[in-house]
């Protein structure tokens, strides 16, 4: 096992069908814990290329929050914009479509089912990013569908691109370069902002030395309150356990050993 894994800790350089580089690296359980690709990984391409786009996968409620939240935090990454992936087959099958009703038109399911983006959208704006939505297309989307996922995401602030890789490799995926570029164009620099410190920025919105003292007393004591479960006390420790008939002589050395908790 230590054999297979030293070649393992080395990020893999492959090549698309159409010989743009790519670079894959993830632990064992990359997929099912982070979802997204390593630090190293995408440190690496950073010095390598212009634009990097990274995939955090499984939904803007699991993947992408978990790219922010955990990986951009840790390895100080800031973000230049979200491109956020859709189907309108996806989005009819949340409006209450049946599998084998797909590819029929419903602008009813679809306006139903939609919310499911719009909910994945605010969570992105959260971290102040701008978001370009892109439909995966299929022969079977109609013009009445695709117009009215474009409208609905520009109402929100959103960019809208379709996609059409499938069918026509790199050239079908032009419309969403365009637009990502846009972006990048527009915003010098990334307003990216990991929600755990949000607080820093209601402090500076605050007036009044008073008020500024109780919220830094505030969020004093929540950053803190991790620190007094830890610091509980011992007797209360020892009143647990015998309630519970809890009789073992090594727990109880442990619990009487100040040093050892």
């Amino acid at each position: 096992m230590a054999a297979l894994l030293k070649d393992a800790l080395k990020p893999n350089l492959i090549q698309t069908l159409e010989h743009t580089g790519a670079i894959v690296h993830g632990g064992p359980f990359a997929n099912i814990a982070h979802g997204c690709n390593s630090v190293r990984a995408t440190k690496a391409a950073l010095k390598l290329a212009d634009y990097v786009i990274t995939e955090a996968g499984f939904g803007a409620d699991l993947g992408a929050e978990k790219f922010f939240d955990i990986k951009c935090r840790k390895a100080g990454l800031k973000p230049d914009a979200v491109v956020l992936v859709a189907t309108i087959r996806a989005l009819k099958y949340n409006g209450g479509v049946a599998k084998k009703d797909l590819s029929e038109e419903n602008l009813a399911a679809l306006e139903k089912g939609i919310v499911n983006l719009e909910k994945h959208i605010e969570n992105i704006q959260k971290y102040h990013l701008p978001v370009v939505v892109t439909l995966n297309s299929f022969v079977s989307d109609t013009e009445a569908e695709t117009a009215f996922v474009q409208k609905f995401c520009e109402e929100r602030g959103c960019k809208f691109a379709l996609s059409k890789v499938w069918e026509h490799g790199g050239e079908g995926g032009m419309e969403l370069a365009k637009k990502v570029l846009e972006i990048l164009d527009e915003n010098e620099e990334s307003a990216f902002e990991v929600l755990n410190f949000r607080w820093k920025k209601r402090l500076e919105r605050l007036q009044g030395k008073s008020m500024e003292r109780t919220m830094w007393n505030s969020v004093r004591r929540q950053k803190n309150s991790w620190r007094k479960l830890l610091l509980w006390d011992l007797k209360m420790c020892r009143y647990v356990w015998q309630k519970i008939n809890i009789r073992c002589l090594m727990m109880q050395r442990f619990l009487g050993d100040r040093k050892t908790l």
